[in-house]
């Protein structure tokens, strides 16, 4: 496989409960593609929260407002050749829908990532302590705790990071990319 092959852009939306995995496997992702020469962007949701995202809170509609704003960017980035790989909880599947909605609208191309790891796990990896924040009382909202995560119903692709290596999850991940041909 080279990327040269397709230089087509595309946004990869990874979507999953916080501590699944998304970020890593986006990198994971990106610097193999990065590796073969491939445009890649990761468009991170923690980051875009400190930046693009600054001001919004955890109600459904900044949660809401957040996705359309990163779902835009990675639509006007992905139509301009950039293969997007955006690891954002996104919890509700209507804000996802809108985001797909962009891209067919501007014919490009979209997947819809589950990373699937259960709540259980999240909680032991709780890479940014939020679990045990929630669980001590000092936060409420936390996505699959106490405010609602909605799986996808049909994703292009289910990761159960749990169960396999990031480099098994990465490569799945890669293998669908090529069998759409966007690279």
């Amino acid at each position: 496989m080279t990327t040269r092959e397709c230089e087509c852009g595309a946004t990869v939306w990874l979507t999953g409960l916080p501590s699944s995995g998304k970020t890593t496997i986006a990198h994971a992702v990106a610097d193999r593609l990065r590796d073969q020469g491939r445009r890649v962007e990761v468009l991170d949701g923690d980051e875009l929260r400190r930046t693009l995202s600054l001001g919004l809170g955890f109600s459904r509609a900044d949660r809401h407002a957040n996705v359309q704003r990163i779902g835009l960017v990675a639509e006007v980035l992905a139509r301009n050749g950039v293969l997007v790989i955006v690891p954002v909880i996104a919890p509700y599947a209507d804000s996802r829908t809108a985001v797909r909605e962009r891209h067919e609208a501007s014919r490009t191309a979209y997947l819809e990532v589950h990373v699937a790891t259960p709540s259980g796990v999240c909680a032991q990896r709780d890479v940014k302590g939020l679990y045990a924040r929630q669980a001590a009382g000092e936060i409420t909202g936390l996505t699959g705790v106490d405010d609602p995560y909605e799986p996808p119903r049909q994703p292009d692709l289910s990761i159960p990071a749990h169960e396999q290596s990031v480099a098994e999850s990465a490569s799945i991940l890669l293998d669908l990319l090529v069998e759409r041909r966007l690279v």
